[in-house]
């Protein structure tokens, strides 16, 4: 039986670094490497669950082709569940090309593909029943599921008694509250970066952003704030966790790994502090190592990282 249901973006990633300039059109730069990667927003969070020990399964859509039995390979060799995993045979694996500057920031330049298929009608009910939370990962990138549909989604979770949850993405289509506003009555836990999050409430100050989405009915609002950590709050707290030093050498599936790190301890019923300092600690495991996923510990030594303050 699932512990948590990740539903949402399956990616392979094509990840160069260090990118120092972007070449002039027609022209050539040279990068130190270049490989392929599982990402995306469900595969990302799945796989740090699974290497932080919770039993999870994923949903989402694939092409049929080589990119799509990559992500699946990978899912199942990090022990997550598969079965809610679909197969487009008219759209190709969703993928991305990830830029990582020199000092482990990222650009992305991303195609869709069948990520922009899935829709209600492929949730498979029966797995979603036996899980305690459903995460929806990648908001704004999965556009037959955006709006009306995800917000029947989290409903229906939610009226059978399961945790709600839910990450975005930079929403490159300039829609954000339109999409989502009908979503957040149903959010238990809003798990958004600092940069979305402006975009989506038209307001820069931490605690004022926490207080809009609440006011729009989440329950709590976890905010990832990057090398400030993270901001946690809901009506009767507000915690916030600094972040652990250590040297970025690639931030990508950073936030994904921070979420992660949140949903265990949300699933182990912590206080909120100690799951905002997990989850930074697993976010900072992610950032040391080359590739979304490259890089998360397991439980055991990221509760050894998070005593060591490193």
């Amino acid at each position: 039986m699932p512990e948590i249901v990740c539903i949402g973006i399956l990616v392979a990633d094509f990840i160069a670094s260090v990118v120092k300039k972007l070449p002039e059109r027609g022209k050539l730069e040279l990068v130190d490497n270049t490989s392929l990667f599982t990402g995306g927003c469900a595969t990302n969070t799945a796989i740090a669950l699974a290497k932080l020990g919770i039993d999870v399964e994923t949903m989402g859509m694939v092409g049929d082709d080589i990119f799509g039995e990559y992500i699946i390979k990978e899912l199942k060799d990090n022990k997550v569940g598969i079965k809610g995993v679909k197969k487009n045979k008219n759209k190709e694996t969703s993928t991305t090309i990830v830029m990582v500057d020199p000092d482990g920031e990222r650009r992305f330049i991303h195609n869709t593909g069948a990520n922009g298929e899935l829709r209600l009608s492929d949730i498979d009910w029966e797995i979603i029943k036996k899980t305690s939370i459903v995460h929806v990962a990648g908001s704004f990138l999965l556009p037959a599921f955006d709006g009306e549909e995800c917000a029947q989604f989290l409903k229906e979770s939610k009226n059978l008694g399961i945790t709600t949850t839910l990450d975005t993405a930079w929403d490159s289509r300039g829609k954000w509250m339109d999409l989502l506003e009908d979503s957040l009555p149903y959010v238990d836990y809003f798990l958004p970066s600092y940069e979305e999050a402006v975009m989506l409430s038209g307001k820069k100050d931490e605690e004022e952003i926490c207080n809009y989405f609440l006011n729009m009915g989440v329950g709590t609002v976890g905010l990832k704030m990057g090398s400030k950590g993270c901001l946690i709050k809901n009506k009767e707290n507000k915690i916030h966790c600094p972040p652990l030093k250590v040297k970025a050498v690639d931030t990508t599936g950073a936030g994904d790994s921070w979420v992660a790190g949140f949903l265990t301890g949300l699933y182990k019923g912590w206080p909120l502090e100690k799951i905002g300092r997990f989850a930074n600690s697993v976010g900072a495991s992610c950032v040391q190592s080359i590739g979304a996923s490259t890089g998360i510990k397991s439980y055991e030594e990221t509760l050894e990282m998070l005593v060591r303050g490193e």
